[in-house]
């Protein structure tokens, strides 16, 4: 299995699995026009007649940075699209052909055939319900973990065993509270049902790094509250506290598509 972030931001978020013959897409929070050339980066070709390019498409939430173009996608690429009940209805689901309900805190099997399979663990955040994702195949595990309010053991142990672990580094507490934003939007960010920061996220390292964990991407970095140096700092302090620094860490990008990476 195979991951590859091809984008990770406030800006838009996406990410693309390789499974066997399997290729799944968590979250596309771009345009459709700039989902496909990403995903043309990314050596996925645009559809030709009725075989489909993308097998899955799976939406942690509703908020238009992940789930922007997720409905225009999934019709395209001839892919199954799944969400919660609740997105089900929202205009960015609308245009898909094929929609498969999640039932939150549940696994699904993908592929059956290849033992692709997807539970999915509801976490806090303003888009009720929010999910993160523990995708396995062939007893690899690749964690998705974004837009979560608060550090919380019981979300991460639900997602333990990750051998590729995708997680939140939002904001630096101070650059948030000294920054710019409106009163009411530093509130949103900080706030249980808004976005981890570096110290709270590192927390949530703390809890998900197994043995089993050689990479981990920080991702969805605030562009006007932190700085992937205090990102990268935070997250390097708790595994040489863990005694892993062994684990490789690297930081996703708003704007370019990452490094296709072993799980």
């Amino acid at each position: 299995m195979h991951l590859q972030v091809l984008s990770s931001g406030s800006g838009g978020n996406s990410a693309l699995i390789r499974a066997g013959r399997a290729r799944v897409l968590v979250d596309a929070g771009l345009t459709l026009a700039e989902m496909e050339a990403r995903l043309s980066v990314a050596g996925v070709p645009p559809p030709v007649g009725e075989r489909p390019t993308l097998d899955h498409v799976l939406v942690t939430h509703g908020h238009l940075d992940h789930a922007r173009s997720a409905g225009a996608i999934a019709r395209k690429h001839r892919a199954l699209l799944h969400g919660s009940e609740a997105m089900l209805s929202t205009p960015s689901f609308r245009r898909a052909k094929r929609l498969s309900t999640l039932r939150v805190g549940a696994e699904c099997v993908l592929d059956e055939e290849l033992g692709l399979r997807a539970r999915n663990v509801p976490i806090p955040h303003d888009a009720h319900p929010t999910i993160a994702f523990r995708i396995e195949h062939e007893g690899r595990v690749a964690v998705v973990l974004t837009d979560m309010g608060r550090p919380d053991e019981f979300v991460a142990r639900e997602l333990r065993g990750a051998h590729l672990l995708v997680l939140e580094f939002n904001h630096d507490r101070t650059m948030l509270l000294e920054g710019s934003y409106p009163a009411q939007l530093k509130r949103r960010v900080a706030g249980d049902a808004g976005h981890l920061s570096n110290d709270q996220a590192a927390q949530m390292l703390r809890w998900l790094a197994g043995d089993e964990l050689h990479t981990l991407v920080l991702a969805h970095l605030s562009q006007h509250n932190n700085t992937p140096e205090l990102a990268l700092a935070a997250a390097h302090s708790v595994l040489a506290e863990l005694g892993r620094s062994d684990v490789r860490v690297l930081v996703a990008s708003q704007h370019e598509v990452g490094e296709n990476l072993t799980v």
